[in-house]
């Protein structure tokens, strides 16, 4: 490694530094300030499920997801999400993530969590972990301040993430190729392919299988 580079460690956030999985817990959110139906959970239980059985089609589902977005001020989705956080995912918040991320932050590591879910959703986590850096699915913003209903591609999943990680590594001038990721999904083998120190996290099935094929760590936190 170059001594003028930064070491990079780079963290998943659904069921990685959180142990659930955060859409259902925002709809959940939702459902209780009277925003959202049970109807709409179901839904979002049965995406996740598709999610994780590497079935979804992203691009299709976020289209869907984010179109009630449409016309919100994006002032009112930093206030829920904060909200939401404090009541709904902070009790999940693994107390294994927070030393890691401690551990790291003590080396001198760049932290950074890399995620699927939207800057708003994870922001909150960043701030209580002190995390400097976000990189996730980034919303479309009218002239208002407004949401349009749509995301800015590409979207932070499989190659997207990829790309929106080593955007994140231009701009800080650390390597993703001596970099340390931790992730919990099969999605995310793109990315754990980039860096030095992949590191399977409560990994769903089939990453913990190709895992345990390419003697990746894992971990249960």
């Amino acid at each position: 490694m170059s001594a003028s580079k930064p070491r990079a460690a780079l963290f998943d956030m659904d069921r990685t530094l959180v142990r659930k999985e955060t859409a259902s817990l925002y709809v959940r959110y939702l459902r209780d300030i009277g925003e959202a139906s049970t109807f709409d959970l179901l839904k979002t239980f049965y995406w996740v499920g598709q999610y994780t059985l590497g079935l979804l089609d992203a691009e299709g589902i976020a289209e869907k997801a984010l179109a009630p977005l449409s016309g919100t001020p994006e002032s009112t989705l930093v206030t829920r999400c904060e909200d939401w956080f404090g009541k709904y995912v902070e009790r999940h918040v693994a107390d294994a993530g927070r030393r890691a991320v401690k551990r790291h932050k003590e080396a001198g590591d760049v932290c950074a969590i890399v995620t699927g879910a939207t800057k708003y959703a994870a922001r909150p986590l960043a701030e209580r972990l002190e995390i400097e850096h976000v990189v996730g699915t980034e919303l479309e913003i009218d002239a208002r301040g407004h949401f349009t209903g749509r995301a800015e591609r590409p979207l932070c999943l499989g190659v997207g993430k990829v790309r929106r990680a080593e955007a994140l590594a231009t701009r800080l001038g650390f390597a993703l190729e001596e970099s340390t990721f931790y992730s919990d999904s099969v999605t995310d083998v793109p990315l754990l392919e980039r860096v030095a120190a992949p590191i399977a996290v409560n990994p769903d099935p089939r990453l913990e299988r190709l895992a345990r094929q390419r003697g990746w760590r894992i971990e249960r936190w």
